[in-house]
């Protein structure tokens, strides 16, 4: 019942991280009801979600829709796709984006937007499909990127900061070191960030070192990429 329910959580965090339209706004009595139906949430996510989901609920749709450009779309400090802070524009991201698309389609996932396979929102779909055990050890190593985007969003006073407080609670982080991730002041910069990953392969499915495209490489490689991350920022 709870891999049920936390699966349903990962759908409606998926919903609440799309740019927000009439029907997200129509939908969020359901993605409430979603949310209030998991017991792995904590109460102090649960509360930072409700804030969100009440502003969605009764802000003007354009600005609703002006925020979120202005968070997400118009700096790579705040971008929801994964490997932008780990690779930046090094030639590395390419061969990940192809295996991380290699790992949703075993795992039956088939996308039908035209999304980047690392964009957060798809990932959590996938999430949503995985065991709940599964799916917990794939977000806790993604941890360092969405410990980053919490703190960057408190530091707005952006209520979306109470997603990713959510999907670190249902990891069982409670906080780790934000070096992990390229320095916020060096995300704009697309030579520091290409000269910072491009040692690092943080790649999902079949490569060189391991055969088939397994969560097993998956979590060996963005344990690297923390590693990787700690040597570029110190």
């Amino acid at each position: 019942m709870a891999s049920v329910c936390v699966s349903l959580t990962f759908k409606a965090l998926s919903a609440l991280l799309i740019y927000p339209t009439e029907e997200l706004v129509a939908a969020v009595p359901e993605i409430a009801a979603a949310i209030a139906s998991d017991r792995v949430i904590g109460t102090p996510a649960r509360r930072a979600l409700d804030t969100l989901l009440v502003e969605l609920g009764t802000h003007d749709l354009y600005e609703l829709q002006e925020r979120y450009v202005e968070l997400f779309d118009k700096t790579r400090k705040l971008s929801l796709h994964l490997f932008e802070h780990v690779h930046g524009e090094s030639r590395d991201r390419g061969q990940a984006m192809v295996d991380l698309a290699m790992l949703y389609e075993k795992g039956g996932l088939l996308p039908t937007h035209n999304e980047l396979p690392d964009y957060l929102p798809l990932f959590l779909e996938y999430l949503a499909m995985r065991p709940l055990d599964e799916a917990r050890a794939l977000l806790a190593d993604t941890s360092h990127i969405l410990t980053a985007l919490e703190e960057r969003l408190c530091k707005r006073d952006a209520p979306y900061a109470a997603i990713f407080t959510t999907l670190l609670s249902i990891a069982g982080v409670r906080r780790v070191v934000a070096e992990t991730v390229a320095p916020e002041k060096e995300v704009d910069d697309f030579a520091a960030l290409d000269a910072a990953w491009e040692e690092t392969a943080v790649a999902f499915g079949p490569g060189d070192s391991m055969d088939g495209c397994s969560v097993e490489r998956l979590h060996t490689q963005l344990r690297a990429a923390k590693r990787s991350a700690r040597t570029a920022n110190t």
